[in-house]
């Protein structure tokens, strides 16, 4: 029987300290809005332009050397392919991104631009994950998943736990409560493994809906 592996707090301690080795903190605005302070956490301004490189880069570093050789393969639309493909140059890891053929060309560009693959696919014909899942097989290459995986989820937490630590520094204490965007549910799974005393509210935009649709269908 294979057990699987679950995403810790500890985990998410050890990617936090894995990714201050290697990137500064982003900044964490603070704003009073009604009389609350409330701290925004830019991880727009990372390398990569999201906060997808974290979880990358935690996923990466914990793949034995040996395995390493053989690659790695993700599937993204933009900003988990530019942190797989970041962190896979970093360290000398060859990495193959399964994008849709009408991904936005400026995220296309730059994940080849960091040395990654780019295999296109039709997004209305065929799925991202079965490609994906056949290449790595074929090649004996790792999958790395955008967000339903222990250490990407892992690796995401640890904007929690800089946020926090950034908080207590400016004397603001812990954070009541934490809004994340939802997406595929990594970021606010993450941040509510590093900050477990916070409200966690995950939303969506309005006509995007999806997780809430889902949720809603299999009540």
């Amino acid at each position: 029987m294979t057990i699987l592996r679950q995403p810790t707090r500890a985990g998410v301690r050890d990617a936090a300290e894995k990714i201050a080795r290697i990137l500064p903190p982003t900044p964490l605005f603070v704003a009073e809005i009604r009389g609350i302070a409330v701290a925004f956490k830019a991880e727009s301004l990372q390398p990569v332009g999201a906060f997808k490189i974290r979880g990358a880069w935690h996923r990466l570093t914990a793949i034995p050397d040996q395995i390493r050789a053989r690659g790695v393969v993700a599937f993204s639309s933009g900003n988990h392919a530019q942190g797989v493909a970041w962190a896979a140059r970093r360290l000398g890891i060859a990495a193959t991104i399964v994008m849709p053929s009408d991904a936005p060309r400026t995220k296309r560009d730059a994940t080849l631009a960091l040395g990654a693959e780019v295999v296109a696919y039709d997004r209305a014909t065929e799925s991202r994950e079965a490609i994906a899942a056949r290449l790595a097989k074929a090649r004996g290459a790792t999958l790395v998943p955008s967000f339903d995986d222990p250490w990407i989820i892992e690796g995401q937490g640890s904007a929690g736990i800089e946020a926090h630590a950034q908080m207590a520094a400016l004397g603001l204490g812990s954070p009541s409560r934490i809004i994340v965007p939802c997406g595929g549910g990594g970021l606010a799974a993450g941040v509510a493994l590093a900050v477990k005393d916070a409200a966690i509210t995950v939303v969506e935009p309005e006509g995007w809906d999806d997780m809430r649709r889902s949720l809603e269908a299999s009540w």
